[in-house]
């Protein structure tokens, strides 16, 4: 009869799989094909590892795709910002262009994980992980990322809002490379922030919020963008708030109304760290704090 320890230790081993490296994404897209739906890919490793280790997930074949170069860099394409799948948070957080037209991304990317795991971990694994606490997604619907995915058959794209279906779950087909992420750049002049209520032991999002604002000459609110990270199912734009913002003053009571509205209509996440009721309040403290800040 097994003993606890044997289970304890089994449990931390992955079940036996191949490995192989792949030089292009034609040669990825190829070995997925062979393995028949029993490859998983591996970028970074930060969130499928400890997965295989606990036997969550327990893939035929790991096809590793960290060597292929046209899966990373920066660039600008018109309005959008285009980012490739294998791009480290590291890189995310302190590139140029990022940090000029996309601060609330620098600022995301600042936040996940350690120094170990910005260094490592890629921004394409992030979003297709989808874990329901990571960062990144409420960036990602804030900013209107799309999702450029490579088939046999040929490209695909997907709109943030629809990529995410749910825990762990995404639009990202069995054949597919998620090859590269674009998200709009805000118009001149707006703003943009993420905060979060990070758990202490892991450093995920309790509650995180991505915003970007933008204030006409007016004074008015003419532009505003809200994500909602951790605290649902997966991330989600706070319509209603952005609602409540646009064509008024961004005055501390706007802002308290506003903020008020982040959770409304979602189904909050409750665990033995934070009840649900706890992170609806949180939705509304952090989206509040994300305005001010926008707004000062």
């Amino acid at each position: 009869m097994e003993s606890d320890a044997e289970r304890e230790g089994r449990c931390v081993i992955p079940s036996s799989f191949e490995y192989a490296r792949a030089g292009s994404v034609e040669e990825a897209l190829r070995l997925l094909q062979e393995a028949g739906g029993e490859a998983k890919l591996l970028a970074g490793g930060h969130s499928l590892l400890p997965m295989m280790k606990i036997r969550l997930t327990s893939p035929g074949k790991l096809i590793d795709i960290r060597s292929i170069r046209e899966l990373r860099g920066i660039r600008r394409e018109g309005n959008r910002l285009v980012v490739g799948a294998l791009t480290s948070h590291r890189q995310a957080a302190t590139d140029p262009l990022v940090r000029e037209h996309l601060p609330v991304l620098a600022e995301a990317a600042s936040q996940i994980g350690d120094l170990q795991v910005r260094n490592r971990g890629t921004l394409g694994g992030n979003l297709a992980h989808a874990d329901p606490a990571s960062d990144l997604p409420a960036v990602a619907v804030a900013l209107k990322a799309e999702l450029a995915v490579q088939r046999p058959d040929g490209k695909e794209t997907f709109d943030a809002e629809g990529f995410f279906l749910g825990p762990m779950i995404t639009a990202l087909p069995e054949d597919g490379i998620l090859t590269s992420v674009s998200f709009a750049i805000p118009p001149e002049g707006v703003k943009s922030t993420y905060v979060k209520y990070p758990h202490p032991a892991s450093g995920y999002a309790v509650v995180g919020v991505a915003a970007a604002l933008g204030i006409g000459a007016d004074g008015t609110v003419n532009y505003a963008r809200i994500g909602i990270t951790g605290a649902s199912d997966i991330a989600y734009r706070a319509e209603a708030a952005e609602q409540a913002l646009l064509g008024k003053r961004p005055t501390e009571e706007t802002i308290r109304e506003a903020a008020s509205q982040a959770a409304e209509g979602r189904e909050m996440n409750g665990d033995l760290f934070a009840s649900s009721d706890y992170r609806r309040h949180l939705v509304q403290v952090y989206t509040a704090r994300a305005l001010r800040r926008l707004s000062g």
